[in-house]
């Protein structure tokens, strides 16, 4: 498995973050048993990205170690886009993964993430940065 370049993914975040009002979260996960839909829907309550004031956070959760992934939006943003949306930004997402492209492919993911939810957040002055861009890498 290639390396992940954390510091192009922080980047990749930093400047989605700059178009939205929107928070987008990378989780690493070391390993994924279970549905990666089901072990996002865990850590993005554990990580409390439902507490977004207006509900428009998004989590990419990759394992590379399992070859599965998943993005999972907060209500606010699921209320207004369609499925095909994320369905098709998750198999790109998976694309770049299988051709050990991980740090590319989720960097891809953050951008059309971020570009989606301009649309409904744009970024506004007095914007808060309410969750953290760093990646969470699982224990």
């Amino acid at each position: 498995m290639k390396k992940i370049d954390q510091q192009k993914i922080v980047e990749a975040i930093r400047k989605a973050e700059l178009l939205t009002s929107g928070e987008i979260r990378v989780y690493i996960a070391k390993q994924c048993k279970e549905d990666a839909l089901e072990k996002a829907s865990l850590v993005f309550q554990d990580l409390k990205m439902h507490q977004t004031k207006l509900r428009n956070g998004v989590l990419i959760l990759v394992c590379p170690t399992d070859q599965k992934a998943a993005i999972l939006g907060d209500s606010g943003i699921n209320d207004k886009i369609n499925d095909h949306f994320w369905d098709n930004t998750l198999n790109e997402l998976i694309l770049y993964c299988s051709k050990d492209q991980i740090t590319e492919g989720i960097c891809k993911a953050v951008e059309k993430v971020g570009n989606l939810i301009k649309k409904e957040y744009p970024y506004r002055e007095d914007d808060i940065n309410e969750l953290e861009n760093e990646i969470i890498l699982e224990d």
